[in-house]
């Protein structure tokens, strides 16, 4: 009797995991539901996936959403996703690596859309910033992404996990940690715990007057770590001493402060104070 479970599908196309495409897959029907559900997808939406692997999460976004677009780099699923979404008529595969296309092309033919996905480890972080800057369409990002990196995209100033890409995303919306997934929910098993994170975009957490000089101050103040603002600010603009606490003091940011202290807000205003000093 022919195996029609997704792994018997796997194993009847003679289906080999690919590390250099950090393929874990998860076959928990109820755990994928809920993940789809967290992502707030319903009969309006219009869904990215990227990575569809066996075609499980696909399988969930279709059953709640009008469209499912899912990119996937491994060729040699073909014939599995054939078959794990027979009958699934909103369901789109193109089998491209997403990573080299160019999203403002994409989204020429596309309207606003979600971004649904279990990321392939890899690609987790410039992926996910690729959406963040140059996105004009997507409206919230919930991926699949390591533990560890899901606590760095969602933290809050002055915490260890707090850095450059925590205040790069407050420049379009923010971040939340709407579940966490143990190891043995995938097959094969990873050596880490994942989260799923989701990132709503379009209400930034701070007033940003100057985007650019916003990136280049968080870039400035986590560029060493170790370093006091001052210190960073005046290595990474040119500054004089003097005219980097005149920036940190107009900023109401404390002397001696170190970078991760800084909230968006602070930055933002640390932005517009050095770009009234340069000029």
């Amino acid at each position: 009797m022919e195996d029609r479970t997704v792994a018997g599908v796997l194993r009847g196309n003679n289906f080999s995991f690919k590390k250099q495409y950090g393929q874990n897959f998860i076959y928990d029907e109820k755990l994928l539901a809920d993940i789809v559900e967290g992502a707030g997808v319903d009969g309006d939406t219009t869904v990215i996936e990227i990575g569809c692997g066996a075609g499980t999460l696909t399988r969930q976004i279709a059953a709640r959403a009008k469209k499912v677009y899912g990119y996937e780099i491994d060729k040699s699923l073909e014939p599995v996703l054939a078959r794990t979404l027979a009958g699934v008529e909103n369901a789109e595969i193109i089998f491209k690596d997403f990573t080299r296309l160019r999203l403002d092309e994409l989204e020429k033919s596309m309207p606003e859309y979600v971004v649904v996905a279990n990321l392939p480890y890899y690609i987790t972080t410039p992926l996910i910033m690729t959406f963040v800057e140059n996105s004009k369409k997507c409206r919230s990002l919930t991926v699949m992404v390591q533990e560890e990196v899901a606590r760095r995209l969602c933290a809050e100033a002055g915490t260890a996990d707090y850095g450059a890409i925590t205040a790069n995303i407050a420049l379009r919306g923010s971040g939340r940690i709407i579940m966490k997934v143990g190891r043995e929910h995938f097959h094969p098993s990873p050596n880490v715990d994942s989260a799923v994170v989701r990132i709503d975009l379009g209400a930034p957490r701070a007033d940003v007057r100057d985007a650019a000089m916003y990136k280049k101050c968080v870039q400035a103040a986590f560029g060493a770590r170790r370093k006091t603002l001052e210190n960073n600010l005046v290595n990474s603009f040119g500054l004089t001493r003097e005219m980097a606490r005149e920036a940190i003091a107009k900023s109401g940011i404390a002397q001696g402060v170190r970078g991760e202290t800084l909230s968006p807000d602070d930055f933002a205003r640390l932005a517009e104070n050095i770009s009234d000093i340069i000029k």
